[in-house]
């Protein structure tokens, strides 16, 4: 029989043996070798049904000015929506282009003929925006033009149309959009603009210096109006100038309408 006290020692040193032993083995299980198996994740059969998905996070709303267009658009097709999605695109990404303003006049190829990509006029980048939707304005207006050339401006002296400068002209372009596409109401209501659209501005007070850009989705700093995609001398820019100066004309082309009417949506854009 051991003393009260050996006892007691004894037990004391057992039990401290068991508190090692199960430490150790907890490191153990925390500590696999690289080489040991793993436990395979759970898998799916194919009479399980899968866990309930985690919600999507809600879309940002689109864009909006202060205000209510004061007038009805007609109702877009699909395709004429994606178009002019297509369209804002090819705008909003022209700004990031070098592109020096140059008027010069240039001998073009026919069709899809361009000045050099890093130069070019406001009307430079409304015909470099539709090109991306698979519309060729310079051989479009070439040909209203040439059949009906009597009803287009005779402001430069010319006798037939020109393939080189014509769709390069605001005041063609304004004749041409009135024809073959939408012309809008022009107002003081900067909620009438939206993205896609065309305007033309004269930008002398006297005289006459015509302008052209598109609409965007951009919203100017004070939520009042949508900003304007164009080149009045710096190079393409996406700018809030949309009441800056007189507007003279407010358009949306959706292409030529047999193109609508046989389901042709433009080409890939941007």
């Amino acid at each position: 029989m051991h003393p009260p006290f050996t006892f007691g020692v004894l037990n004391l040193v057992r039990f401290a043996g068991l508190i090692l032993l199960a430490c150790l083995a907890g490191v153990t299980a925390f500590a696999l070798p690289a080489n040991a198996p793993r436990k395979a994740a759970p898998t799916l059969q194919l009479n399980q049904s899968a866990p309930p998905a985690s919600p999507a996070a809600p879309a940002l709303p689109p864009a909006t000015v202060e205000g209510t267009p004061s007038f009805t658009r007609a109702a877009e097709t699909p395709e004429q929506k994606a178009l002019m999605q297509k369209l804002i695109r090819a705008a909003e990404h022209r700004p990031t282009l070098q592109v020096t303003y140059d008027p010069t006049y240039f001998r073009l190829s026919y069709p899809m003929g361009d000045p050099p990509a890093d130069k070019g006029v406001c009307t430079d980048e409304v015909v470099r925006c539709y090109r991306l939707l698979g519309i060729d304005l310079q051989k479009e207006v070439h040909e209203d033009m040439k059949e009906n050339f009597a009803l287009y401006p005779r402001k430069w002296g010319l006798r037939k149309p020109d393939t080189n400068i014509d769709h390069r002209r605001v005041p063609n372009l304004m004749v041409y959009f009135k024809r073959m596409g939408a012309s809008l109401p022009v107002t003081d209501n900067p909620a009438d603009y939206l993205p896609g659209d065309l305007v033309t501005w004269n930008l002398r007070s006297k005289g006459d210096l015509p302008h052209i850009g598109i609409v965007v989705t951009r919203v100017s700093d004070d939520g009042k109006r949508h900003c304007v995609v164009h080149n009045i001398g710096a190079g393409p820019q996406n700018e809030d100038m949309l009441m800056d100066y007189t507007i003279t004309g407010h358009y949306r082309y959706y292409g030529k309408p047999s193109r609508i009417r046989n389901g042709d949506r433009g080409g890939k854009g941007p």
